[in-house]
């Protein structure tokens, strides 16, 4: 890997996530190994690292670090947990989390980007992560209950599958709002059938497109 890419990947943990505050160690490290320059179309690679989100095609973008690692950090995730994300995209938030140590289904409804993922996790040697092309909206029941969900799309409200196909106790994070791209990233826990909701901040999110989306 060429040295200023590497480099880049240093000071953006350095400088989005430590000195915002992320401190789980799981996620700065996963975030220092998952090469984020594979996970973006080669025209944005020099720009891989930077503080913003990037198009990734159909509509779609990855990310920006800060955003990744907030997201992540908000699951309280412990090594060997099962998560499910909803929204696979390019991959690199599905990695993010393999890296972690945690057992990833993931979900997606282009098929180009699915495929895509898959392909390129099989390029880097990523092999405990499950992807599914479909409704995210739905969840995966076939492999719930989920010990996490992530979402990584914005809709206008809770998806109902998703809840239901949280473990008890299980965490939920996902953006939602009323308006397109602009949302509150909200932390839902399950905790012996008790729901309870905490709001973490406004985000701006693609659209969750599916039967509890838009």
């Amino acid at each position: 890997m060429p040295y200023d890419l590497k480099r880049n990947r240093e000071r953006m943990v350095r400088e989005q996530l430590e000195k915002r505050h992320i401190s789980d160690p799981k996620v700065l490290q996963a975030m220092r190994t998952v090469p984020r320059h594979k996970f973006v179309q080669d025209a944005m690679r020099l720009s891989a690292y930077e503080d913003n989100a990037l198009p990734i095609g159909y509509g779609q973008t990855i990310s920006q670090p800060y955003i990744v690692g907030r997201m992540s950090e908000a699951l309280e995730a412990e090594s060997q947990m099962s998560v499910l994300e909803i929204g696979t995209g390019s991959g690199y938030q599905a990695a993010v989390l393999e890296v972690m140590g945690l057992t990833v289904y993931s979900v997606e409804r282009i098929p180009e980007l699915h495929y895509a993922a898959t392909r390129l996790f099989a390029e880097l040697g990523y092999t405990s992560a499950q992807f599914k092309l479909d409704d995210g909206t739905l969840g995966w029941p076939e492999h719930a209950p989920f010990d996490r969900i992530l979402v990584t799309a914005g809709g206008p409200e809770i998806p109902k599958p998703l809840v239901d196909q949280l473990a008890d106790p299980g965490v939920l994070v996902l953006p939602v709002g009323r308006a397109k791209r602009t949302q509150q990233l909200v932390r839902i826990r399950k905790n012996n059938g008790d729901i309870t909701l905490e709001k973490l901040g406004s985000v701006a999110f693609v659209d969750l497109v599916g039967a509890h989306g838009w």
